[in-house]
């Protein structure tokens, strides 16, 4: 049977972001690329309410399930995440370290490992307090898009674009809410001994670029990397990411068929 890999894409996205790596990895691996909750063909959380707390293990809690059907009992896997997803890549990896054959992450927004008062830190605090506090919807997003694209962003994309995006920034409210209330810290990751790429792109913001470096030093087996993209470099530049992945993977199973 071919070595499975479970695919977690980004918040506003969905599973079919990983499409063309998908079709690059197919012939040596099962890819279980799954839909975050609120995101592609997964419901909103069932719970969300006005004192309801969304947490990366509610996220983690629903990507098991979904892949629980795709794996044996007990099955190792790769995991790889982008942004949000890579977060939960990181819990998930956290909570079944002996599952997780390699780990993957581009840009994970990981954003409650930052330190407390260093810049990056309160750029990305400042970032969600105009998005939680905006007067409508539509300015939230466009903070949103704009933040992790460049200045206009959201404001050239088309019409039917940018309807979808503006309906999806209550899960992403709820992602960012996940984040910085994560309790983990770096040295909670020194558990995670499988081999791990860290990947940013060089015009990425300086929260996820330092996370990338703080990553690459605190995972005991980890590469760090710096590829030339920004934070949606797995849906814009695939041609340059997905290669990085592919090879880092079979890296990866050559390490484990030796060991």
């Amino acid at each position: 049977m071919k070595p499975a890999v479970v695919l977690l894409h980004s918040s506003m996205s969905s599973k079919s972001q990983w499409s063309s790596l998908k079709a690059q990895l197919a012939d040596a691996y099962r890819c279980i690329p799954v839909d975050l909750q609120g995101y592609g063909a997964s419901p909103f959380p069932a719970d969300a309410g006005d004192d309801y707390v969304h947490t990366l293990a509610h996220e983690v809690d629903a990507v098991v399930a979904a892949i629980a059907s795709e794996l044996e009992p007990g099955e190792a896997f790769h995991l790889i995440g982008h942004s949000f997803g890579g977060a939960c890549a990181l819990h998930m990896a956290r909570r079944m370290p002996q599952r997780v054959l390699s780990l993957t992450l581009f840009e994970p927004v990981a954003f409650h490992l930052l330190p407390e008062t260093h810049p990056a830190k309160a750029e990305i605090v400042d970032v969600v307090g105009r998005i939680t506090s905006s007067a409508s919807d539509r300015d939230a997003t466009r903070i949103f898009i704009d933040y992790w694209n460049r200045a206009g962003a959201f404001d050239d994309a088309p019409h039917a674009a940018q309807e979808k995006m503006v309906a999806q920034i209550a899960k992403v409210k709820l992602d960012f809410q996940a984040l910085l209330g994560e309790q983990a810290t770096l040295d909670d990751l020194s558990m995670l001994t499988m081999p791990a790429l860290v990947m940013a792109g060089e015009r990425s913001p300086a929260s996820t670029r330092l996370l990338v470096e703080q990553l690459g030093v605190s995972l005991p087996s980890a590469t760090a990397s710096k590829l030339r993209t920004a934070h949606m470099g797995p849906i814009t530049h695939g041609d340059i990411v997905n290669p990085a992945i592919a090879g880092f993977l079979s890296g990866a199973e050559v390490a484990a068929e030796q060991q």
